[in-house]
C-alpha cells in the first residue's frame, strides 16, 4: 500500500504531513537516488502552476535532489503537459509538476513524469516510498558533485510553439472570437498567445494569478463566469482549463456546457474518418456516459473503460497501440500529439473541426444524448467505507434494481477524502429515487 503517492501522484493540504519542508526534502532525495542511473550529469525539470506553496515546495525537492548530485532546471508556472514536454526535449531523468490540479489553492502535490514523460506506476511509486528513510542519507553525494539549479527562462516559449505546431499550418483562427478562462493558474501565459498568435479574437479570462485564486470561481471546475463571458461577447466558442493545463471544458455560443464525453466523441468520430483512430477504438473511464458508447457503436468504434484517472488510460492507450482516450472531466489524450492530457492540443483540435464545419461550435459539440446520471460527492474520511457489509449490501440492492435500465459506479476520490458515486439511467423516477436514497445513506457519514 502507497501512503504518499495517491491516484495522480501526491495531492493534499500545503503543509500537511504529506507536503511539509521535511517531507518533501527527503522525497527528492529518493526521487535522486532511484533515477541516479549511469556517470553522466543527471537533469530534473521542475515546472508549477501559481499556488503560494509552490514556493516552498520547489525550493524542498530542489534541495533533496541536489543533495543527491541531479542538477535541478526550474521553469516556473508551465501547464502540466509542458513539463511532460520539457522533460522529453532536454533528455531529462525526470519532470516534476507541482499542482493540485483543480483544487483550491490551500491544496497542492506533485505530479511525476519519466524521461518519456510517462506518469510513475504504482510499483515504482511504492519503491521510491521505501527510499524515504534515514537511510537514505548514506547515500548523499560528495561536496563536489553537489547538483546545480538554474531557471529555464524560454519554458513557456517551447512549449507553446510545440502546442501550436499541432494546428494545421493550411489553417488561421481568424474569424473566430474565442473566450479562454485560464483558471489562474499554469495556463495563463501560455493560453491566450497559442489562440492569438493562430489567428482568433481571444477574450481571455482567469488571466491574474496571485497564489490564492487559482480555481476560484474559474476554469473548468467552475464555468459560470465562462458562460457569462461567452454570452456576453457573443463568442463563438469558450475553453476553460484547470489549474494545470492538462484538462478542458467547452461553452458553445448558446452558453451550453460541453463535458469531456462530448469531446472525445468528437474527436473519435473525425479522427476515424481521417484514418487517424487507431484500432477504431477509444479509451475511457467507467464514468462515461453510455451515451458515448451508444454513439461510438454507431459509427463502429470500440470503446474501451478504465479504473477513473488518466494513467490508466494512458497506460491503456500504450497496451494497445491506440490513439485517442480521455474522461469525463475534460482529460483527453491524443497520443500523437503528447505524452499526457492537454487541454490546449484539444481546444486547437476543436478549432480546426469546427473551421471545417463551416458551422456553429453548438452544431459540432452536442455530439450525443447523454444518459441522465447523478454525480453524488460525500466528504467521509474513512477510506473503507465502500468495504462495510451494510454499505456493500445497499450499493447491490441498487444495481440490481437498475439492470439494464442504467448502472452505478462509486470509488473513493485519490486526491481528496470524498466518496464519488456515480449513478446512470434512461429512467429519470428512478435515477431520483435512489439518489435521494443513497444521498441519504451516506449523510450520516459525514
Amino acid at each position: 500500500m502507497k501512503n504518499l503517492f495517491g491516484t495522480d501522484g501526491i495531492r493534499d493540504r500545503a503543509n500537511s504531513s504529506k507536503l511539509n519542508g521535511n517531507t518533501l526534502m527527503l522525497l527528492g532525495m529518493a526521487l535522486g537516488d532511484y533515477f541516479r542511473d549511469g556517470d553522466h550529469r543527471h537533469r530534473v525539470i521542475i515546472g508549477k502552476d501559481t499556488r503560494l506553496s509552490g514556493y516552498m515546495i520547489e525550493q524542498a525537492v530542489t534541495a533533496g535532489l541536489l543533495s543527491m548530485g541531479m542538477d535541478v532546471f526550474l521553469l516556473g508556472p508551465i501547464p502540466t503537459p509542458g513539463v511532460s514536454l520539457v522533460t522529453k526535449s532536454m533528455r531529462a531523468d525526470i519532470g516534476i509538476m507541482i499542482t493540485a490540479s483543480h483544487n483550491k489553492f490551500h491544496d497542492n502535490g506533485l505530479k511525476i513524469f519519466d524521461k518519456f514523460g510517462n506518469k510513475l506506476s504504482d510499483q515504482v511509486e511504492m519503491e521510491i516510498e521505501s527510499l524515504m528513510n534515514k537511510e537514505i542519507e548514506k547515500k548523499l553525494a560528495e561536496p563536489e558533485h553537489i547538483g546545480r539549479a538554474k531557471r529555464l527562462e524560454d519554458a513557456n516559449a517551447r512549449y507553446i510553439e510545440f502546442v501550436k505546431n499541432t494546428f494545421p499550418k493550411s489553417k488561421s483562427l481568424e474569424g473566430l472570437k474565442v473566450v479562454i478562462d485560464c483558471a489562474n493558474g499554469a495556463s495563463y501565459i501560455s493560453a491566450p498567445t497559442i489562440l492569438y498568435e493562430l489567428g482568433a479574437e481571444v477574450v481571455k479570462i482567469g488571466v491574474n494569478p496571485d497564489g490564492f485564486n487559482i480555481n476560484k470561481e474559474c476554469g473548468s471546475t467552475d464555468t459560470s463566469m465562462l458562460v457569462h463571458t461567452v454570452l456576453k461577447e457573443k463568442a463563438d466558442i469558450g475553453f476553460a482549463l484547470d489549474g494545470d493545463g492538462d484538462r478542458l471544458i467547452v461553452c458553445d455560443e448558446n452558453g451550453k456546457i460541453i463535458d469531456g464525453d462530448q469531446i472525445l466523441g468528437l474527436l473519435a468520430v473525425s479522427m476515424k474518418a481521417e484514418n487517424n483512430l487507431r484500432e477504431d477504438t477509444v479509451v475511457a473511464t467507467a464514468m462515461s456516459n453510455l451515451g458515448l458508447e451508444k454513439k461510438l457503436i454507431e459509427h463502429s468504434i470500440k470503446l474501451i473503460r478504465t479504473s477513473v484517472g488518466d494513467r490508466y488510460i494512458k497506460e491503456e492507450i500504450l497496451n494497445k497501440n491506440l490513439s485517442l482516450g480521455g474522461e469525463q472531466s475534460g482529460h483527453i489524450i491524443m497520443r500523437d500529439h503528447g505524452s499526457s492530457g492537454d487541454g490546449m492540443i484539444t481546444a486547437l483540435k476543436i478549432l480546426s473541426i469546427l473551421k471545417d464545419s463551416k458551422g456553429t461550435s453548438s452544431q459540432i459539440l452536442n455530439v450525443f444524448e447523454a444518459v441522465p446520471q447523478k454525480l453524488l460527492n460525500f466528504n467521509i474520511s474513512d477510506k473503507k467505507v465502500l468495504e462495510k457489509k451494510e454499505t456493500k449490501t445497499l450499493i447491490e440492492s441498487y444495481k440490481q434494481e437498475l439492470s439494464s435500465d442504467g448502472r452505478i459506479f462509486e470509488r473513493m476520490s485519490g486526491t481528496e477524502p470524498v466518496l464519488r458515486v456515480m449513478i446512470e439511467c434512461d429512467n429519470p423516477e428512478k435515477l431520483d429515487h435512489i439518489g435521494e436514497q443513497i444521498s441519504s445513506y451516506f449523510s450520516k457519514f459525514n
